[in-house]
C-alpha cells in the first residue's frame, strides 16, 4: 500500500463487463500525481470481482471493496469513507479519464484554497464510440449554476465522474446522502457551494459513454423531485435551520 496519497479516485461498479478494464487503465495511466484507486464492487454477478482481485494483487494503488448490491449512492458513501487522499476524484465505470486529467484538477485545487470542488469538461460518445457532444463550464460559471433557486435551472458540472473535491469539506457536510438514490451528486455540490467556490475547468479531461438506460434517463420524475428537495433544503439552511426533515421525508 502506498504510504502517502494525494488523491483518492473513487469508482462504484456493478457488472462492469468488457468496458471496465479500459476505464481502470485510464486512471492507472495518469501521471504527475500520487493517487489510490478505490473500487466498490456493488454486488456484481459477472467476472468483475475476479478482475478486480487480480488487478489489486498486481498494483498497490488499487483498493477493492466487495459488498452486496446497495445502489450507487451507498456504494460511493462506502468508497469515500475509505479515502486516504487530501482530495477525492470521481470516475464512473465504463468512462475514461483522458491523459493529464488528475494533474490538471489537483493543480487547480492546490493553487486555489477557496475552491472546494472542480470539474473538467466532458466528451460524450455513443455506444459504438462515435462522437456525440461536449460539455463544460468555465470558471465561476459552475458555481453560479449551482446557486439557481429554480429546480429547472439548477445545473451541475459536465459529468459526475469529471469532478474532484476536497475530502475535508466532503466530511464536514457529511458527504453523499443515502436518501438521494438519484441526484446524489447535485445534492453534494450544492452543499459544497455553501463552503466555497465550485470552479469549472473548460479543458476536456473526461470521456463518458452516453447510455439510454442510465439512472437519470430511467428515473426522470424522481430526478425532478430530487432537484426540488435540494433547492428547498438550501433555502432551509440559509435561514439557519436544519434540512434533515425535508431530506428524510424524501427518502
Amino acid at each position: 500500500m502506498i504510504e502517502s496519497v494525494e488523491i483518492s479516485v473513487v469508482m462504484a461498479v456493478f457488472n462492469g463487463g468488457e468496458s471496465l478494464r479500459p476505464s481502470l487503465d485510464s486512471i492507472l495511466s495518469q501521471d504527475g500525481v500520487i493517487f489510490e484507486l478505490i473500487i466498490v464492487n456493488d454486488g456484481s454477478t459477472d467476472q468483475t470481482a475476479e478482475l478486480l482481485t487480480r488487478l489489486a494483487s498486481q498494483d498497490e494503488r488499487v483498493r477493492v471493496l466487495n459488498q452486496s448490491n446497495t445502489g450507487i449512492t451507498k456504494a460511493l458513501i462506502n468508497g469515500c469513507r475509505m479515502a486516504r487522499g487530501r482530495y477525492i476524484a470521481r470516475q464512473d465505470a465504463g468512462d475514461r479519464s483522458l491523459p493529464g486529467r488528475l494533474r490538471l484538477q489537483v493543480d487547480l485545487l492546490n493553487q486555489r484554497p477557496d475552491v472546494v470542488m472542480t470539474a473538467c469538461g466532458t466528451r460524450f460518445i455513443g455506444p459504438r464510440g462515435e462522437f456525440m457532444s461536449e460539455s463544460n463550464c468555465s470558471g465561476f460559471e459552475l458555481h453560479r449554476y449551482l446557486q439557481d433557486d429554480d429546480p429547472k435551472g439548477l445545473r451541475g458540472p459536465s459529468h459526475h465522474g469529471a469532478t474532484m473535491f476536497r475530502k475535508d469539506v466532503y466530511q464536514a457536510i457529511d458527504g453523499y446522502r443515502g436518501a438521494f438514490r438519484v441526484a446524489q451528486d447535485i445534492d453534494l455540490w450544492v452543499r459544497m457551494a455553501d463552503f466555497g467556490i465550485c470552479w469549472g475547468i473548460s479543458d476536456i479531461g473526461y470521456e463518458a459513454v452516453w447510455n439510454i438506460g442510465s439512472i437519470s434517463q430511467r428515473h426522470q420524475q424522481r430526478q425532478a423531485q430530487a432537484l426540488e428537495i435540494i433547492v428547498n433544503s438550501r433555502k432551509k439552511r440559509k435561514t439557519g435551520q436544519s434540512d434533515l426533515q425535508i431530506v428524510s421525508d424524501f427518502e
